[in-house]
C-alpha cells in the first residue's frame, strides 16, 4: 500500500487543496499521526483526503487555541501541569496563532484536523510539554466545546446586525408614520394602513427572531470540555473552573450528552431559517412594491442590477437573492437534523458532518441582515402611488359596515349592505366616497352625512387608535417603545 509523502496543503482561507499527493513506501504512519500506535498499515491516500475535515474545521482556529490555553491553566491549577509547561503551552499557542492569522501556517490533511495540526505544531516548537496539552480530554469533548464557541461569538455579530436592521426598520416607519398604502389579504386590497405601520410589522417578527437567538445563546452556554471521548476522565480536573475561563454558564452535565449531541446547532438552524423565512416575506414585498406596476418604493441603485440586454431593466437583486438564500438555509436545517437522527450515543465519525451546513448558515445570515440593514435606510417611497392603490378596491368597506354597527345595525345585517353597495359600485366604476349621501341611503336609512368620514382614507386609519393599530399616533407610540426596548436590550 502507498501513502502519501507529502501532505494536501490548505491556504488559511480554507480555499482548497493547493498542493498534490505524492506517494512513497518507505517511511511508517506513527511519524505522523498522534494515534497511530495500534496500527501496521499506512492510511489509504485517498480515504486520508476523503476523512480530513481541516479543509474546513481549521476555522475554528482561534476557539481551539482558546480552549486549549484555558484546558492547560486548569491542568496547571490542578498540578497535572507544572507552571513552566504551561507557559511554554500558552506561548508555543499564541505564536501558533499569529502564524494562522497571517497565513503563514500549513494545515496539513495527513493531519486530519484543526485540533491535531495545532498539536503537531506546538510539539514540534516547544517539545515534549506540547504531548502533555491533551491530558484529561479527547478531540470528542474538544471539538464540541470549539463549536459552542465559535457559535457563541458569531451571534452576537448576528445580533448586532439583526439590531441595526431593527433601528434602520424604526427609522423609516417614524419618517412614513401617515403615508397611506393598501393592505391586503390573498394580495387583494382589504383596508388601508400606513407604510409605518407596515413596517413595524417587520419590526416585530424580528424582535422575535432575536429572541430565539438569544434563548439559542442561553442554551448553549454550557461547556463539553472535560467529557473526553464519552465518559469524563480519572484526572483530578477542575472543570467549573475551565467553564469560567471561557464564558460559559458551567459544564454540561452528562458526559455522554456533552460530546455526543448537536441540538444546539440544530436550534440555532432552526432560528435561522424564521430569520431568514422573515427576511425572504420582506424580499418579496420589496420585489412586487418595486415593480412597474405597483410602484409604491424604489429601491437605490447600490442594490439593483441591470440587464445584459434590456437596457431598461432595473433588477431587485439583493431581495431576490436573499430569498433564494432561504431554501439554502432551510436544506442546512434539514441537513443537520438528519445527520443526528439516527446517531446511537456517543460521538460518531457522522458529526464531522456538521460544520459545512452550520458555516454556511451563520455566512448567508450575516450576509442578508447585512444587506438588509444597508439597503433599508435607501428605500424611497412613493405616497401618490400608494394613495391610488389604496383608493381602489372598496378599502374602506369594513369602515362603512363599522359605521352601520355604531348606528345601531347587527354586524351581519350590515355587512350584507355593505355588500350590496360595493356590486353597486361595481356595476356604476366607482368606490364607495364617490356615491353621494342619497345612493348610499338607498341601502340603509341608518345612514347619515357624517358617513363620509369614515370613508376616506385617512379617516379609516386614525379610527384605528387602539394598541397595535395602524393609526398615525399608534404607529408613533409604538416606534418609541420598540426603541427603549432595543436600548435595553444593546
Amino acid at each position: 500500500m502507498t501513502r502519501p509523502a507529502d501532505v494536501c496543503r490548505f491556504n488559511n482561507r480554507g480555499n482548497g487543496i493547493i498542493g498534490a499527493f505524492e506517494t512513497q513506501t518507505d517511511r511508517s504512519m506513527s511519524d505522523k499521526k498522534l494515534w497511530a500506535g495500534r496500527f501496521t498499515e499506512p492510511t489509504d491516500a485517498f480515504v486520508e483526503a476523503f476523512t480530513a475535515s481541516v479543509e474546513f474545521d481549521q476555522r475554528l482556529a482561534p476557539q481551539d487555541i482558546q480552549g486549549s490555553i484555558a484546558h492547560a491553566t486548569m491542568l496547571a491549577r490542578q498540578g497535572i501541569l507544572s507552571e513552566d509547561e504551561r507557559t511554554a503551552i500558552v506561548k508555543g499557542l499564541n505564536l501558533i496563532l499569529d502564524r494562522i492569522e497571517n497565513g503563514d501556517f500549513d494545515w496539513s490533511v495527513e493531519l486530519e484536523d484543526v485540533h491535531m495540526n495545532i498539536e503537531a505544531a506546538l510539539t514540534e516548537a516547544i517539545g515534549e510539554a506540547g504531548k502533555k496539552l491533551h491530558t484529561g480530554r479527547s478531540r470528542n469533548d474538544q471539538v464540541a466545546t470549539d463549536v459552542r464557541l465559535w457559535l457563541r461569538q458569531e451571534l452576537q455579530q448576528l445580533e448586532s446586525e439583526l439590531q441595526r436592521l431593527q433601528r434602520a426598520l424604526l427609522d423609516i416607519a417614524e419618517r412614513e408614520a401617515e403615508t397611506i398604502l393598501p393592505g391586503f389579504t390573498h394580495l387583494q386590497t382589504a383596508q388601508p394602513i400606513t407604510f409605518g405601520h407596515h413596517m413595524m410589522a417587520w419590526f416585530e417578527m424580528l424582535e422575535r427572531d432575536g429572541s430565539r437567538l438569544q434563548d439559542c445563546r442561553q442554551r448553549m452556554n454550557r461547556m463539553p470540555l472535560g467529557a473526553a471521548a464519552l465518559a469524563g476522565t480519572t484526572y483530578p480536573i477542575d472543570r467549573e473552573f475551565t467553564a469560567s475561563l471561557l464564558g460559559f454558564d458551567g459544564p454540561c452535565r452528562n458526559s455522554l450528552d456533552a460530546v455526543s449531541d448537536r441540538d444546539f446547532a440544530i436550534e440555532f438552524s432552526a432560528a435561522a431559517s424564521i430569520l431568514m423565512m422573515h427576511l425572504s416575506r420582506m424580499s418579496e414585498e420589496l420585489i412586487i412594491w418595486s415593480s412597474a406596476q405597483f410602484g409604491f418604493v424604489t429601491l437605490s441603485d447600490s442594490f439593483c442590477t441591470g440587464s445584459s440586454i434590456m437596457p431598461q431593466k432595473k433588477n431587485p437583486d439583493v431581495p431576490e437573492l436573499i430569498r433564494g438564500k432561504t431554501g439554502r438555509v432551510y436544506g442546512h436545517l434539514m441537513a443537520l437534523l438528519t445527520l443526528m437522527k439516527s446517531q446511537p450515543l456517543a460521538y460518531n465519525k457522522d458529526n464531522q458532518e456538521d460544520k459545512e451546513p452550520l458555516f454556511d448558515t451563520v455566512d448567508n445570515l450575516r450576509g442578508s441582515l447585512k444587506v438588509f440593514a444597508d439597503m433599508i435606510p435607501a428605500i424611497s417611497c412613493n405616497p401618490e402611488r400608494m394613495r391610488a392603490a389604496a383608493l381602489q378596491g372598496f378599502a374602506t368597506a369594513t369602515d362603512l359596515a363599522d359605521y352601520l354597527v355604531r348606528q345601531g345595525l347587527p354586524f351581519r345585517d350590515a355587512h350584507e349592505v355593505v355588500g350590496r353597495s360595493v356590486a353597486y359600485c361595481v356595476q356604476k366604476g366607482c368606490d364607495l366616497a364617490d356615491l353621494s349621501l342619497d345612493e348610499l341611503r338607498e341601502f340603509s336609512d341608518r345612514i347619515e352625512a357624517d358617513v363620509f368620514d369614515c370613508l376616506t382614507l385617512e379617516g379609516s386609519v386614525a379610527a384605528r387608535k387602539h394598541i397595535g393599530g395602524t393609526a398615525p399616533e399608534q404607529v408613533r407610540e409604538a416606534i418609541r417603545e420598540a426603541r427603549q426596548r432595543l436600548q435595553e436590550g444593546a
